[in-house]
């Protein structure tokens, strides 16, 4: 059976978009892999040890750091091409990055503040049968049944997310969630979170601001990650599932398997598909490989470099794109010779931009085919307009019928 693995290096972006500076002016110098190849020759004497990427395709793709990064190993001599993609989508977040790729279209997602909507969120809150009121003089975070907070997420780019946030002493977390459903009915951002912890104090009391005029819970302050039983679902755009690569997959009766993050916030059901959640990197790609070997559609997600960028940790960022080098010949020397292996990204996250949220940044698509190949140096392909054409070009690969997939132009590789 035909094996088609997509591997998001969450985080990982190759320059920034032309548009990359309209919502940040500084974003327009931001580089993921430049900032991280110029800091380890920097701050470690040496370049990035990404020899099997570098000769995957980046080396093709970025000829401006060849004085920054290693030598290709080109030892494994697979066919394969290299091309960046946009996006496809507005802003820069995994969740709308995974749907896009997925063939969801994301473009009518805003950005909103949640004090843009308080009249309305409070009205259809007040519909459900639920108590309602502003916290203090502003006019949100809203207080619903005096416990849970609608409120700006800080730890994305302003107004792309909403959260729902309670200390489950005070509310169960199907309380919360029902609360966030009747959220996600009004909401036009990406994503509405339904989060609830553990906390020492009032929610209240960890309320800060936060950029262009957001206002919300400082969750780490808060204590919900210190203090232990996080309980957290998010609550995507609506989206047709049928029409999207893991479901539409599934549905032809091909084996689907998604690992890492992609098994919390893709969606696919049926006895063809196995989930496999995590978010140890090592585990991650274990689960990738066995993913390979199983057969069909493979969709995996390597979250902790997207972690070290949010942390602005490039020598964590750099470990790990290295760790996920390490995997490259293991999982190209499994491929047969009709599979295909495609290592990506869903947005940046420059560690050194300073600031935490995700960079705009177009992403790399290394696609390694199986077999020997008689020469080893990638093709370049031209750009892709979005990373949807990515997914229904493998969608292609793998049989499925033209219009299979809801959003995207199929590629080849």
């Amino acid at each position: 059976m035909t094996a088609a693995v997509i591997l998001v290096v969450d985080g990982f972006g190759v320059g920034a978009m032309p548009d990359a500076g309209e919502l940040r002016p500084g974003d327009t110098a931001a580089d993921t892999l430049g900032a991280l190849a110029a800091w380890s020759v920097r701050e470690r004497g040496r370049p990035l040890r990404i020899p099997h990427l570098t000769g995957a395709g980046l080396a093709r793709l970025r000829p401006d750091l060849a004085d920054l990064l290693p030598e290709p190993e080109h030892a494994l001599r697979r066919r394969s091409t290299v091309r960046r993609a946009a996006l496809g989508y507005p802003g820069a977040d995994t969740f709308a990055g995974h749907q896009t790729m997925m063939g969801a279209d994301m473009s009518h997602v805003t950005l909103c503040r949640v004090a843009d909507r308080a009249d309305q969120l409070t009205a259809v809150l007040r519909e459900a049968g639920h108590r309602v009121e502003p916290l203090g003089d502003n006019r949100a975070p809203l207080v619903v049944d005096g416990a849970a907070l609608v409120h700006d997420n800080l730890e994305a780019d302003p107004g792309l997310n909403w959260n729902v946030s309670a200390r489950l002493d005070e509310l169960s977390f199907d309380q919360i969630l029902a609360i966030a459903d009747v959220v996600r009915r009004v909401a036009p951002v990406a994503r509405v979170i339904a989060v609830g912890g553990h906390s020492d104090r009032p929610l209240a009391e960890s309320v800060r601001p936060g950029p262009d005029d957001t206002l919300g819970l400082d969750t780490p302050a808060s204590g919900f990650y210190r203090l232990g039983g996080l309980q957290v679902q998010h609550l995507g755009a609506a989206i047709d599932h049928s029409r999207q690569l893991p479901q539409a997959t599934a549905a032809a009766g091909i084996p689907v398997t998604l690992v890492g993050k992609a098994a919390d916030i893709l969606h696919a059901e049926g006895p063809q598909v196995s989930n496999r959640p995590g978010v140890d990197t090592a585990t991650v790609l274990a689960d990738t490989l066995a993913g390979l070997r199983r057969g069909g559609l493979t969709v995996a997600n390597v979250q902790q470099t997207d972690l070290a960028g949010h942390q602005q940790d490039p020598g964590r960022y750099a470990d790990l794109l290295e760790q996920v080098d390490t995997a490259l010949p293991g999982l190209c020397a499994a491929l047969e010779p009709e599979d295909l292996l495609i290592v990506t990204g869903d947005h940046g996250n420059d560690p050194t931009i300073g600031h935490a949220f995700h960079t705009r940044e177009y992403t790399p698509v290394l696609a390694v085919h199986g077999g020997d190949s008689a020469s080893a140096v990638p093709l370049r392909l031209p750009d892709l307009g979005s990373l949807a054409d990515l997914g229904a070009g493998v969608g292609r690969y793998l049989g499925l019928p033209a219009g299979a997939i809801g959003h995207g132009e199929a590629c080849g590789f």
